[in-house]
């Protein structure tokens, strides 16, 4: 008896079939990431023995990455030069008042993205950062007992992720109202477009 599993385009996504791309940090030192996520807030109206409750601010979550860090390339001195080049200098000089922005992290980060993968090794879902950059750097435990490889752990914060499904819009029907769309509440009745970042089909 056959099940959905069975037929070719109901392959499952795989925990191992993925690559990260962070700035220039080569993608085999990444062992493990936390895919996005976020948060939406909430406002609430009470009214007698009644509570109604209204979407409000989308908040997305921080991300963190476990990378090896060998002795070449050094992934900490990677962080470090990160770290300086956002505007971070050792307080050595009393007339050097640069400080760290959102504009030299972001760039000093780079490009960061995370690509899953299918069993051929194309990418079937893409989730790329918007202006991400480093909110923390852990450098690893040293122990005397162990023989593990040093691994790095790092957080870093964003705006907001673009997500691309290049394989599935059958079952993506993910709308928003058209400009000038009118209707009563929150329900517009003026027409409906194609979500501009999910669902850009490129062949299955």
């Amino acid at each position: 008896m056959a099940t959905f599993w069975n037929l070719a385009e109901s392959q499952p996504k795989r925990q191992y079939r993925w690559v990260m791309n962070i700035g220039g940090i080569p993608q085999w030192l990444i062992k493990k990431v936390n895919k996005p996520g976020f948060s939406v807030s909430e406002g609430v109206h009470k009214y007698i023995n009644h509570t109604f409750y209204y979407p409000g601010r989308v908040e997305y979550e921080k991300t963190s990455v476990t990378l090896v860090d060998p002795i070449h390339p050094d992934a900490s001195a990677i962080m470090m030069d990160i770290l300086y080049n956002s505007g971070y200098s050792i307080p050595d000089n009393p007339n050097d008042t640069m400080t760290m922005s959102k504009a030299r992290s972001v760039a000093a980060l780079g490009r960061v993205a995370i690509s899953q993968l299918d069993a051929d090794g194309a990418i079937a879902e893409q989730f790329t950062f918007i202006n991400p950059w480093i909110s923390s750097v852990k450098f690893g435990d040293l122990d005397y007992e162990g023989d593990n490889l040093i691994d790095l752990a790092i957080e870093f914060r964003y705006d907001f992720v673009q997500m691309e499904n290049v394989r599935d819009t059958e079952y993506l029907s993910i709308t928003r109202p058209l400009p000038g769309a009118t209707g009563g509440g929150d329900v517009a009745t003026g027409g409906e477009r194609t979500h501009p970042i999910v669902g850009s089909p490129k062949g299955k």
